[in-house]
């Protein structure tokens, strides 16, 4: 048994100050938790360690003159993630069965442990080779029995000791030790005095950064003189790693030890003077009423100071990885890393680097090498073709030609087609077919009120909210650089102070050029020569000529009344019956039905309106199932004025006889052909002309030329030679709300002027479409198949047409020119005894 001189003798606070001090630290140790494997930080601070010390000199253990009597052997408590000090007061958690039985039998004796620290704190078992060979006698003050099996014990550091041997580890650990005597300074030379007072500032600063308050701390500090225990009293309250705070426990020299504590106090200094600079710049640069960003804005403090963070060179690497796999063209690339070299250089939160950032996302996600495969099997895209579309042969060919050439030359360029039609013949969702047949990605993209020419090239990265143009933005959504592109409605782009759009597709639908088409966003070439690009137009007049040389033209006219009762058996009404929850067999329609739809119903090249109806019809039909009627539902002539109303258009608007000065006229507009009365009135007056019913410049000089035609062979048909002095002729076109032009209307006009100064009326069979002369020609006019099938829905009998436009009537099909009788004709004097009524 050594006895040992007490070192809390000289630290007792008087009565009165400690009973103050103490109470909430008491209660405060007693409630913090804790285990065998330490505490996560020192008690919180000297002042409470030392008042507690002061009060064990009541105890039995430690006499009043302040010597302790230590055994040379002891029971060994091994704790991890702590190294315990003199004078240092705290609570354990003890749970392991080793530690358990350490710390009864300590009890059962004079109280006295051994606590030595782990080397490697994930030991649960630790054996002597684990286990610090220098640690802290310490007293068990207190000892609780938790239900768990579990004892909560109260600790005091006595003493410093080394183990000589391990005399036992079976059922604990049992060790001879050996004190270490701490040397006694009796009196402090400069250095040490200057180390000492250095101790103490640094301490006082730690506490000042961290806001704590130092009065009753410093008074304890300022009160030891002694450097071996100042240096324990402030170890013990320092927050250091284990070898660091073994490495000062195991220095046996005051002074040394000091100077090692002075040096983790330094350490300790900077840090929390980091930690509040950083607080304080993250203050400064937050608003009062945003308290909810605090957190978010020390960690931007965080990124500032260290100048950049980890997530940002992850990103960056990321970035680089996205580029190497995106496989882009070598120019491409050397542009894509120079941005991307820019944006490493760039402070994170700068409005730059969004930008960057952006336009790098923009040049990864482009699908600059990857492609879909072509389905080069003709016969199953001409099934395809044919499943989705009925007639359009000429489309159809067209599609199978692209598909065989490109099996037999993968390398040729993507057409660009044009399909112009009125609305409702399937021009959009025959791309969406080809798309299907050729298995390439489809995107369709409206050009209808476009006026913007950097909604095609697209914005340059100088204005905020700039992005690619809507062709990119077209292939990056299809994720190939092949997809099949709709360019909808081309010829309703508009053009105002912002450019012309029109102008910027002419790189786009070249395909001489496109293959390094340069979107304003990019700033670097991107080729399109792989795309297929199919436009969409009702007229071609309104498309600028330069565009429209770039395209090949294919038209759709409209369909017939046998097409549209096959497209109607074939396509609508099954989709109608589906969409408004009827199965097929429940809605029976004859054929003479839709013919009746057609004709008195609807009144269209296109197929939309007949949609419309038959949609009318099905959901009548719909309501009758669900009120709990039985089908098969039979639509039959009598009864479809019940689903869809009186008729809209009837057969008595075709005039089986016609007054003089009436002819009927073929027209084409951008919804198919349609017929047009053309009045003239002559009446007694001094030879003024009237033309009425919103007339174009075309049409009138039509008119004109007509009355010189009818002057100059007024002998030959009768009519008087003074007829342009005598007579005022009222020329008028009805629907007077809609405008007319074109020169389709001039050998209507001239059989209506001869039928009104000759008094014989016109052929109400016959309707005609012809350009006049003066020479007396008939020349050719464009649209021919609609103005026929305008003819035949209003059951004309003949037609009359320009002898030049006979090569258009291949595209009519036989079924069509078996309703009517068409007659070509040269000259303008073959009209009139054609057209005059038998």
């Amino acid at each position: 048994m050594k006895k040992k001189k007490s070192p809390l003798k000289a630290l007792k606070l008087s009565r009165k100050n400690r009973q103050k001090a103490e109470k909430p630290a008491a209660r405060k140790n007693e409630s913090s938790s804790g285990n065998d494997q330490g505490l996560n930080k020192p008690p919180v601070s000297p002042l409470n360690v030392l008042h507690d010390a002061a009060d064990l000199l009541d105890d039995h253990l430690i006499t009043e003159d302040g010597q302790v009597d230590i055994p040379n052997t002891l029971p060994v408590l091994a704790v991890r993630d702590i190294v315990v000090f003199n004078y240092m007061i705290l609570p354990l958690f003890v749970g392991r069965e080793k530690s358990v039985h350490a710390v009864e039998a300590a009890m059962t004796g004079d109280r006295y442990v051994m606590i030595l620290t782990q080397k490697d704190e994930s030991v649960d078992n630790p054996e002597h080779e684990d286990l610090y060979q220098t640690g802290t006698v310490c007293m068990v003050m207190r000892m609780l029995k938790m239900p768990d099996g579990r004892l909560k014990v109260l600790v005091q550091g006595v003493s410093r000791a080394k183990v000589k041997r391990f005399i036992s580890s079976d059922p604990f650990h049992i060790a001879e030790i050996e004190t270490i005597d701490e040397p006694q300074i009796q009196e402090l030379d400069s250095t040490q005095e200057a180390l000492v007072r250095s101790s103490r500032e640094q301490s006082e600063k730690i506490l000042s950064l961290r806001g704590i308050s130092s009065t009753d701390i410093m008074s304890v500090l300022n009160n030891v003189d002694d450097p071996g225990r100042l240096a324990d009293l402030i170890a013990s309250n320092l927050r250091m790693k284990v070898a660091a705070a073994q490495s000062i426990l195991e220095c046996e020299k005051p002074v040394e030890r000091l100077t090692l504590v002075n040096t983790q106090l330094t350490q300790e200094v900077e840090v929390a003077s980091m930690q509040n600079k950083i607080q304080s710049m993250a203050k400064e640069g937050m608003d009062k009423a945003q308290k909810d960003f605090y957190l978010r804005e020390q960690l931007k403090a965080i990124k500032r100071e260290l100048g950049e963070s980890a997530d940002e060179a992850e990103e960056a690497e990321e970035l680089r990885d996205a580029i190497a796999k995106a496989k882009m063209p070598k120019e491409v690339r050397k542009e894509t890393e120079k941005q991307l070299r820019r944006l490493e250089a760039m402070h994170p939160e700068s409005s730059e680097a969004t930008v960057i950032r952006t336009y790098l996302d923009w040049m990864i996600e482009l699908p600059w090498s990857k492609q879909s495969r072509d389905r080069l099997d003709i016969i199953e895209a001409k099934k395809i073709l044919d499943e989705d579309h009925y007639d359009l042969e000429k489309v159809k060919e067209r599609i199978l030609e692209y598909l065989s050439v490109r099996k037999l030359n993968p390398s040729m360029k993507g057409p660009i087609l044009c399909f112009v039609g009125p609305p409702g013949v399937g021009k959009t969702s025959l791309g969406r077919s080809i798309a299907r047949s050729l298995k390439r990605k489809f995107h369709r993209m409206s050009l209808g009120g476009m006026r913007d020419e950097a909604e095609i090239r697209g914005h340059r990265r100088t204005y905020i909210g700039s992005m690619p143009g809507r062709i990119i933005q077209a292939i990056k959504q299809c994720g190939t650089r092949n997809p099949v592109i709709m360019l909808d409605e081309i010829d309703k782009l508009g053009s105002d102070f912002r450019g012309d759009p029109s102008s910027a597709l002419l790189e786009v639908l070249d395909p001489e050029q496109n293959n390094s088409f340069t979107d304003h966003y990019l700033n670097v070439p991107f080729d399109l020569s792989k795309v297929m690009f199919i436009c969409t137009a009702n007229v071609l007049d309104s498309i600028p000529r330069p565009l429209l040389d770039r395209m090949e033209v294919i038209r759709i006219p409209g369909y017939t009344e046998h097409d549209k009762i096959n497209i109607a058996k074939k396509y609508i009404l099954g989709r109608q019956c589906t969409e408004n929850g009827l199965k097929e067999k429940e809605m029976i329609m004859p054929d003479e039905v839709v013919s009746k739809i057609i004709k008195e119903y609807t009144r269209e090249a296109g197929l939309r309106n007949l949609e419309r109806e038959v949609g009318s019809v099905c959901r009548k039909l719909a309501r009758k199932k669900a009120e709990g009627e039985k089908g098969p539902f039979e639509v039959t002539g009598d009864n479809l004025h019940k689903y869809l109303g009186i008729p809209k258009f009837l057969e008595d608007e075709k005039e089986y006889e016609l007054p003089a000065g009436v002819a009927l006229g073929l027209a084409w507009t951008p919804v198919g052909g349609s017929v047009l009365h053309v009045e003239v009135s002559a009446v007694p007056g001094k030879g003024k002309q009237l033309l009425t019913g919103q007339l174009g410049d075309v049409m009138k000089e039509s008119a004109q030329a007509a009355v010189s035609f009818a002057r100059k062979h007024a002998e030959e048909y009768g009519i008087s030679p003074n007829f342009h002095e005598e007579q005022d002729l009222h020329i008028h076109v009805p629907d007077g709300a809609t405008p007319k032009d074109g020169p389709s209307a001039g050998v209507t006009l001239v059989t209506a002027l001869v039928s009104a100064l000759t008094g014989i009326p016109a052929d109400p069979e016959l309707a005609m479409t012809g350009e006049i002369s003066l020479r007396g020609r008939v020349l050719p006019v464009g649209g021919i198949k609609e103005k026929i099938l305008a003819a035949v829905s209003l059951g004309m009998k003949r037609v009359l047409i320009p002898a030049r436009n006979v090569k258009d009537l291949e595209d009519i099909p036989d079924e069509l020119r078996n309703k009517i009788e068409i007659t070509p004709i040269e000259r303008i004097d073959e009209i009139w005894p054609i057209a005059k009524a038998k």
